[in-house]
C-alpha cells in the first residue's frame, strides 16, 4: 500500500537555536523540534537521558499505603506471592520484584498464568487453588490486575491482602485492594501514564528502597542496586511499545546499554542466539530478537520459562533456555504464516471486506497465543483496525490492533453490550464473545468506527524529518542520530528524504529484498552510499534512478566493523 509522503515543517527559529546551543547538525536539531523538543534544557535532558532526571516515584497514588504494607510483610516473614502476566512486560516485572525480595530475605514465590488454560490477569480460582493454598498472605500483581473486582474480593474474603501494580486504562470502580498502583488512576496526580508494567513495578522497588534504607535495613546488608535491573526495565518498555519519552526513555537508554556492557546470563544466552552485537545493542534488537523469543514461552508454552531463564545465574542453564525459546519462537512463527495464509485466501475469496473501514475475522482452530502478533501483521499491511476472534468451545476469544489516530477501546466501549469483557488501550485489546454475538459485534463496531474516522485516516503517511542531500551526510551526523536512540512509539527513528537519485548499482537480496548502490545528481562530492530496501523486490528490471527517496540512516555492523547504510522505507 503506496503511502502519503508528509514533509515536517518546524519552526525555523527553534532549530536555529538549538543548532547554535547544542552544537548539532540541523538535521538533529529539527529532528528534536519534530518530536516536540524546543528548549535547550529539554533537548539536553533527551539526549543524556540519565537516572538523575527520572521523575519522583512517591507521587503514585497508593504507593505509601503499598510500601507500608509491604514493609509489614517483610518484617514479619509473610508469605509474598508476585502475580504477574504472560508478556514481556509481565515476565520482567515479576523478575525484578522476585529478585528484590530475594535479596532483603523475604519468603516471596511467583505465579503466572497459562495464556490460553486460564487467560489475562488474576482470577477467583487463582485465589483459592493457589494464594489459599499455599497459605499467602500478600499477593502483589504486576501488570495486571486494574479489573479483577471479583479475585480481590475473593482474596479478602479468606484474609489475603491485595497489591495492584499495572499500567492499564482502569474500570470506573476501582478493586477493593490495599493498594492500587496505577498511574491510568483517575486520581493518580503522577503523570506516569505512558509507564509500561514493568516501569511501575520498578518504581515501587525505588521507593521500597529508600523506605528501608530510612529504617537502617542496609546497615549489615548490602543495597540492591537498581540500575542494575534496568536491562529488564528497558526489556519490558520496549516490548510493550510504550512511548519513549520522558521516564520510559531514561529507563530504556540505561537499560540497552547494561544489556550491551553486561548481560545477565539469560539474556546473553539469547543475544548470541539471535547474533546481536554485544556492544551495540539497540531497541530492534530488543523488539524483533529478544522479545519475541522471551514472548514465545507464553504463546506456545509457558511463561514461566522465560522468567526462569531471567533469574538463572548459570551460563549452561541459560543456554539450554535460551535454545528452548528458539525452538518455541520458530513454531509460533511456523502457526504465524499458516494463520497469515488462511486469512490471505479468505480475503481473495471474500475481497468486498476489504472496503470496509474495519476487518473482523474469526476461525475455530486459531491459536489464542498468535492473535495478537497476526492481528498486527494484518493491520499493518491493509491499515484499518483488525479483530481476530478463535472461536474454539463456543466461545469466542480475540485480539485487536489499530491504526494510529483511530481508539480502538472506544470502539470495544461501543460494543459492550455484545462483549463477555474486554480490556487494553487505544491501539490494542483482548476481548471475549459468545459466538453468535460475533455477527452484530461486526456490524456495531463497523459502524463505530465509520462514524469517528474520514478516509484519510485510513491512508498510510510517511513523515519526513528532513531533505538531506547525499553531500551532507557524514559520519558523525550518523552518529548524532544514533544519539536519539532508543527509537520506537513516541520517538521514531527519523526519515530522510532526497531527491534525484541514481542507482549505479542493485541486486536482489534474500529474494525479496534489493540492495542497491546510489548516487545523487547534481552533488558536489560525488558521494555513493549503500542502501537496502526490503521487500523491495517488484519483479521488475533494474530502475536507473528515482525522483526521491524515503530513508533512514543508519551503521550497519558487521564483524566488528561498521558502514553506513541507507535503509529505504520507498522510493
Amino acid at each position: 500500500m503506496k503511502k502519503e509522503w508528509q514533509i515536517l515543517r518546524p519552526d525555523r527559529r527553534s532549530v536555529e537555536k538549538l543548532t547554535g546551543i547544542l552544537n548539532c547538525h540541523p538535521a538533529i536539531a529539527s529532528i528534536l523540534v519534530n518530536r516536540k523538543i524546543v528548549s535547550p534544557k529539554d533537548a539536553s535532558n533527551f539526549l543524556s537521558a540519565s537516572l538523575n532526571h527520572l521523575s519522583p516515584p512517591f507521587t503514585l497514588k497508593d504507593m505509601d499505603i503499598a510500601i507500608h504494607r509491604i514493609l509489614r510483610a517483610i518484617t514479619h516473614n509473610e508469605k509474598i506471592l508476585i502475580f504477574g502476566d504472560y508478556d514481556v512486560d509481565g515476565i520482567t516485572a515479576t523478575t525484578i520484584l522476585l529478585e528484590f525480595f530475594r535479596s532483603v530475605g523475604a519468603d516471596v514465590s511467583y505465579y503466572i498464568p497459562h495464556r490460553i488454560k486460564e487467560g489475562y490477569g488474576l482470577q477467583r480460582s487463582h485465589i483459592i487453588n493457589c494464594a489459599w493454598a499455599k497459605k499467602i498472605n500478600l499477593i502483589i500483581t504486576v501488570d495486571c490486575g486494574s479489573g479483577s473486582h471479583d479475585a480481590v474480593t475473593a482474596a479478602n474474603a479468606v484474609g489475603i491482602d491485595v497489591i495492584i501494580t499495572d499500567h492499564h486504562i482502569m474500570p470506573d470502580t476501582l478493586p477493593p485492594a490495599v493498594a492500587v498502583i496505577n498511574p491510568m488512576r483517575y486520581d493518580c496526580p503522577s503523570g506516569f501514564g505512558d509507564l509500561a508494567g514493568v516501569g511501575v513495578a520498578f518504581y515501587l522497588l525505588i521507593c521500597l528502597r529508600k523506605k528501608l534504607r530510612d529504617q537502617n535495613f542496609w546497615k549489615n546488608r548490602p543495597e540492591p542496586n537498581l540500575k542494575s535491573i534496568c536491562n529488564l526495565v528497558a526489556l519490558g518498555t520496549l516490548a510493550d511499545m510504550v512511548p519513549l519519552t520522558n521516564d520510559n526513555r531514561i529507563l530504556a537508554k540505561t537499560g540497552l546499554d547494561i544489556i550491551g556492557s553486561s548481560p545477565r546470563p539469560g539474556v546473553k544466552a539469547l543475544m548470541e542466539i539471535c547474533g546481536i552485537n554485544k556492544r551495540a545493542v539497540n531497541s530492534e534488537d530488543v523488539v524483533f530478537g529478544l522479545a519475541p523469543r522471551l514472548n514465545s514461552a507464553g504463546r506456545v508454552d509457558h511463561a514461566s520459562l522465560a522468567v526462569e531463564l531471567l533469574i538463572t545465574k548459570n551460563m549452561d542453564d541459560a543456554e539450554q533456555i535460551g535454545n528452548s525459546l528458539d525452538r518455541m519462537n520458530r513454531k509460533r512463527r511456523s502457526i504465524e504464516t499458516e494463520m497469515l495464509s488462511q486469512i490471505e485466501d479468505y480475503l481473495k475469496v471474500n475481497p468486498s471486506l476489504l472496503e470496509k473501514n474495519t476487518l473482523v475475522l474469526s476461525r475455530p482452530d486459531w491459536h489464542l497465543g498468535i492473535l495478537g502478533i497476526v492481528a498486527s501483521r494484518v493491520m499493518k499491511k491493509y491499515f484499518c483496525p483488525v479483530v481476530l476472534i478463535s472461536t474454539a468451545d463456543g466461545i469466542g476469544k480475540g485480539s485487536a490492533r489499530s491504526i494510529p489516530g483511530v481508539n480502538l477501546y472506544d470502539g470495544l466501549c461501543a460494543c459492550a453490550g455484545d462483549l463477555e469483557s474486554f480490556g487494553g488501550h487505544s491501539m490494542a485489546a483482548g476481548l471475549k464473545i459468545k459466538t453468535e454475538k460475533i455477527e452484530r459485534f461486526e456490524s456495531k463496531f463497523e459502524n463505530f468506527i465509520g462514524d469517528i474516522t474520514k478516509p484519510d485516516d485510513f491512508i498510510p503517511k510517511i513523515y519526513i524529518d528532513y531533505e538531506l542531500a547525499f553531500d551532507d551526510i557524514s559520519k558523525s551526523l550518523i552518529d548524532e542520530i544514533e544519539s536519539l536512540n532508543p527509537f520506537g512509539t513516541g520517538n521514531p527513528e527519523p526519515i530522510f528524504m532526497a531527491r534525484d537519485i541514481m542507482v549505479v548499482s542493485s541486486k536482489i537480496v534474500g529474494k525479496h529484498h534489493r540492495r542497491m548502490l546510489l548516487k545523487q545528481s547534481g552533488g558536489n562530492t560525488g558521494k555513493t552510499f549503500q542502501a537496502i530496501h526490503f521487500n523491495g523486490n517488484t519483479g521488475s528490471s533494474m530502475k536507473e534512478g528515482f525522483d526521491r527517496i524515503a530513508f533512514r540512516l543508519r551503521w550497519n555492523r558487521w564483524n566488528g566493523g561498521k558502514t553506513s547504510q541507507m535503509v529505504i522505507e520507498e522510493v
